[in-house]
């Protein structure tokens, strides 16, 4: 049995509380919050929408030494200005992006790349091959199966890939690639 990765949270408290994954997962103990931007964990993956590099296979050893998940819970109208400070406090968490897949939570349902802190995470966790902390991480929320179910051809895609040239490849089969 593989070891759960660590999943840290940086919760700036900008959003409605009671739309909030971030404190309903750390409620239930599968990830840690931290309310502020000065202590993340030193090792591992900041989830950032403008990172460039795309979370994938080549993350998977690092992971598998320990290596954390840090998500950003946050109003993506403050997006921007919250990775900004993430960056200058932690720079030796790694920015990573995610595949493009559709949201499932109420807020953005069906929108591209607009998902939750759960589902972020969960996505990364099927990305580096743990698939059961992925649904227990969304086991909490009345949508999570039906992220799994809505994204289940990408995310079986996805994880099969063998490179990020790949999985960045593999996205526009089931997207619209934007045009330059």
């Amino acid at each position: 049995m593989l070891e759960d990765v660590p999943l840290h949270i940086i919760h700036l408290e900008q959003d409605d509380p009671k739309k909030c994954t971030a404190r309903k997962l750390a409620s239930r103990n599968l990830a840690k919050l931290h309310f502020s931007t000065r202590r993340p964990p030193r090792r591992g993956y900041l989830l950032d929408p403008s990172a460039g590099i795309i979370l994938g296979p080549d993350d998977i050893p690092l992971i598998n030494r320990g290596a954390a998940l840090v998500a950003l819970d946050c109003s993506w109208k403050r997006l921007d200005e919250s990775l900004e400070d993430i960056r200058k406090s932690s720079p030796r968490l790694e920015g990573r992006t995610l595949p493009l897949v559709l949201a499932a939570n109420p807020v953005s349902w069906g929108r591209p790349g607009r998902l939750s802190t759960a589902e972020a995470l969960a996505m990364c966790l099927v990305l580096m091959d743990h698939e059961e902390q992925a649904q227990r991480v969304l086991a909490p929320f009345s949508w999570g199966e039906q992220f799994l179910l809505l994204n289940a051809e990408p995310l079986s895609a996805y994880k099969n890939a063998n490179s990020r040239e790949e999985l960045i490849d593999l996205q526009w089969e089931f997207f619209d690639k934007p045009e330059d």
